[in-house]
């Protein structure tokens, strides 16, 4: 986690991230790179048929780089300390600048920030979001109030104990070193999808064995659904951090049905770390 790429508007929980983005950076030696993405929607003079799209003053444009640059300026300080920080400023989309920078930057792990149950701010708004979690080749961290790194002790690992993510547990499995966490498993009973008491149990050990897992913990729970009993899980555990596989082809989707992790990130306080699972 050296490289970290934080989409940032300047609203109040991309402040959040970029401040996560920077202890993070401050404990690996990393640096931190903030994407500030201007869209101009393209205009046309209805009165001229096939016409092409209108230009955009080059000072406007301008002048809104100078007051992003501003911003960020504001932002870093009293908050970067010594880690290196930078900003790049993109016209065009969210999606497409990320994955442009993603490529060349080399970049290790994308902090995004989130306002809960209203969905995530501004620019990250329903399906930006959900195209930077199906595209993005790196974890993303989606956060509404940046944690104390000591704190994050607990992290939640909701699954289906496929034995087929070599990969993504691999990178559980940073997460954990990083924070010196212990890892909860939780396999979820749903009436689509049940398992008796012992069948659970063989799983979940055949799961710990599989990827040489240690000193985690075992759940198996009953829910109407895989939301809201990953939900309801990480409030009685008051669990620090969730780590969710994502499939690509189904978006911010899953391991489950639905936009489990959509629904995660809208109702749970803490971060919920994603990564797309490898077929």
């Amino acid at each position: 986690m050296k490289r970290i790429l934080v989409p940032c508007d300047f609203s109040a929980p991309s402040r959040e991230a970029f401040k996560l983005a920077v202890n993070i950076a401050s404990m690996t030696g990393g640096e931190v790179s903030v994407l500030h993405v201007i869209q101009i929607p393209l205009l046309y003079d209805p009165t001229l048929a096939g016409a092409s799209a209108l230009a955009v003053d080059p000072l406007f444009l301008s002048q809104i780089e100078e007051d992003a640059k501003k911003q960020f300026v504001k932002m870093k300080n009293g908050l970067a300390g010594t880690v290196k920080t930078s900003i790049q400023i993109s016209q065009g989309t969210v999606v497409s600048a990320l994955k442009r920078i993603i490529e060349s930057q080399k970049i290790d792990l994308i902090i995004m920030g989130t306002t809960g149950a209203s969905g995530l701010q501004e620019i990250f708004i329903g399906s930006t979001t959900e195209r930077v979690v199906r595209h993005s080749p790196v974890p993303v961290l989606a956060v509404r109030t940046a944690p104390a790194i000591h704190s994050i002790k607990k992290i939640l690992l909701p699954t289906t104990l496929g034995l087929n993510q070599a990969e993504f547990v691999g990178k559980v499995k940073e997460l954990l070193y990083f924070f010196d966490a212990t890892l909860h498993i939780l396999l979820i009973n749903t009436p689509l999808n049940f398992r008796s008491d012992l069948e659970a149990k063989a799983s979940l050990e055949e799961f710990v064995e599989h990827y040489k897992l240690k000193d985690c913990k075992l759940h198996f729970r009953n829910y109407r659904n895989a939301e809201e009993g990953i939900i309801k899980f990480a409030r009685d555990e008051q669990i620090d951090l969730i780590a969710m596989g994502t499939h690509a082809w189904k978006g911010i989707v899953h391991l489950f049905t639905g936009s489990i992790t959509e629904d995660v990130v809208n109702n749970i306080p803490c971060p919920v770390w994603t990564y797309s699972l490898k077929e």
